[in-house]
Formats: C-alpha cells, structure tokens, sequence
C-alpha cells in the first residue's frame, strides 16, 4: 500500500508523516511530497520516498500522486489560490486513479460564513463531484495559532482578537495528524465527513486568564473591531491578505463557527484530546528554553 501525503514540508503534512511512521506504516509505503524536496531531506534519509509536488504546476501532480492507494491533499496556504490549486490537485487524482482521497477542511465548512470556510466548501464540492472516494477532515483551529505568539503576548501584555466572546476548541496539530494517519491506515471511512476540535472550548478572554497564570505575568484580551485588528496584523508584518482572512476569521469564531461537539476527534483518538492547559505548559517551557 502506498499512501501519498501532500505539504509534507509544512507543519500539519509533516506530523502526519510522522504519525505515520509511529503507527508502524513501513517508510517505503510512504510518499511525502512538496515543493521544496530538500526541507524533507531527512524523511528521504529514513527510507520515505520524496516527490516534488506543487499544484501550480498540475502537469506533475499526476506523476506525485502515482500508485497512490491512499492520498491526503492537506489545503494550502494561499488562500486566493486555494480553491484553484486544490481542483488541480482533485483533477490530478482522478488522473493518478487513486482509489481514496482524504482532504483537510475546515470545522463547520458546510455552514460557515467565513472566507476560510467558502474557500474549502468550493473544494468538497469538487470532490464530490469528482466521483473519487473520498473522507473530509474538518480541522478546527489549531491551539498552537495562539501558543506560538506567547512571545508576543509576553512582550504586549495581551492578546488582540475580534473574536468577542466567542468560544473555540481548538486542538493541537499533533491531535489532527495522529487523526489523519489513523483514517489513512484505517478502513471504514470512505464518504464520511469528521467535524474535529479539542474537547475543551475557551474564549479568548479564558484564554488570556490561562495564559496569566502559566506566565506569571498579567495578560488580557483585547477586543478589537475587524478592521482595526487586521491592520494590527498587517502593521506586524502579515500579508494585508492573510491579515484580513484572520480577522474575518475570528469573527466567524464570535458566531460560534470554530466550535463543533461532535466528539469526532476524542473518537478518532480513543483518547482525549491535548488540553489548552498542556498547549500552554508546553509552550511556556519552550519559551523559557529558548531564553536560557
């Protein structure tokens, strides 16, 4: 069996390499792709098989997603793009013949309102109407979206948003890649639709109180209309289109559009999920390393 995983040189597409591997899939049943080969040089030095795979370029997708038996299109990250890149990537399999694609969504990107969500609805329609077997991993928010800028909520004394008090239960990238590698080596899944999020939800003013009292050191939340806080963004460097995305996504958070209940990942799991309060221990202690 081979099982192909795209954005293997990202985060989520990594770990889910490495999910895999932890599950026992022998490394030359995997097939990492990218469009930077040399960042998974060392994948290739334990027996992965790396291919380059870019779906702005949809002339190789073919060629990536070959012999896939199983294939995992993890969404890109240009979201003016998205929807383009993943129809190649959709075409390319219906090319390759792959028997089952897996796609990475969005929580609730049947019903969501925000840019994210419209961008991934558009490519579950394409799978569908691809006629290729296929399973949606809706990925909520991940809990390191907040944890990697403890820095920055050190250095300001809070953390900014325009999420008001809307709560989101977020989980780990691990969580989803482990959630990933199981439906990957799994049976059963086909046609299935898994809304997936952390088992604890939080606002970000709870958020803030946690963050307080992990650091020691005093942390608010700091509501903010959209557009002052996509210009915070853009100030601190963002892309003005990523920035504004971020802050039409935290709205959608106030709507209750990055929650779901249904207890998809604990089961996928068989395990509860990673806590904020474990999120945040961890990312106190890499902190403080990193200070040392």
């Amino acid at each position: 069996m081979s099982i192909v995983v795209t954005g293997a040189t990202g985060r989520l597409g990594r770990e889910v390499v490495e999910a895999l591997l932890r599950r026992g899939v022998p490394p030359s049943e995997i097939v990492a792709t990218g469009r930077d080969v040399d960042k998974v040089k060392d994948l290739a030095d334990r027996g992965v098989t790396v291919r380059r795979a870019d779906f702005t370029e949809p002339e190789d997708l073919a060629a990536a997603f070959a012999g896939a038996q199983k294939l995992l299109v993890v969404s890109t990250r240009t979201v003016n793009e998205r929807t383009a890149n993943h129809r190649r990537a959709v075409d390319a399999a219906v090319a390759a013949g792959v028997p089952h694609v897996v796609y990475t969504s969005i929580v609730n990107a049947g019903s969501a309102r925000t840019i994210l969500a419209e961008a991934h609805r558009a490519t579950e329609r394409d799978l569908l109407t691809s006629g290729l077997p296929g399973t949606i991993l809706r990925n909520g928010w991940y809990l390191e979206n907040y944890t990697s800028n403890l820095p920055t909520y050190l250095r300001y004394g809070s953390v900014a948003g325009s999420a008001g008090q809307g709560r989101v239960n977020a989980a780990t990238i691990a969580d989803y890649a482990e959630a990933a590698a199981i439906v990957l080596t799994g049976d059963g899944h086909i046609g299935s639709v898994y809304e997936l999020g952390g088992d604890e939800a939080f606002t970000l003013t709870e958020l803030a109180a946690r963050l307080s009292a992990a650091t020691g050191q005093a942390i608010a939340y700091h509501d903010l209309p959209a557009e002052r806080y996509a210009a915070m963004l853009t100030g601190a460097g963002l892309p003005a289109e990523l920035a504004i995305v971020l802050a039409d996504a935290d709205l959608g958070l106030a709507r209750g559009e990055l929650f779901t209940g249904s207890g998809d990942l604990r089961r996928l799991l068989g395990r509860p999920t990673t806590t904020p309060a474990e999120a945040i221990t961890a990312a106190v202690g890499l902190t403080q390393a990193q200070a040392s």
